[in-house]
């Protein structure tokens, strides 16, 4: 939660209808904050009609993405 925001703000900001790649390798901890992050994002970039794929995405968070039922509607991959 304490590094959550300025990553939010970031991830709000206009996509502009390109493909994007966000790579979650140097993601040492997660909890559920970081699944918001990640819903929050493809929301934008289904907004701005970009399209985004997560690659490297750590066990513990696809864990969590999967115990909040959210698995299956992010574009998660195993690497990039």
């Amino acid at each position: 939660m304490a590094t959550i925001g300025a990553s939010f703000a970031e991830a709000m900001q206009p996509l502009e209808g390109k493909d994007w790649t966000v790579d979650l390798a140097q993601v040492e901890a997660a909890d559920s904050a970081a699944v918001g992050l990640l819903l929050g994002w493809l929301r934008n970039a289904q907004r701005h009609e970009a399209k985004l794929v997560f690659v490297n995405v750590p066990d513990n968070l696809r864990s969590l993405a999967d115990l909040y039922g959210v698995a299956d509607a992010l574009p998660l991959s195993h690497s990039s």
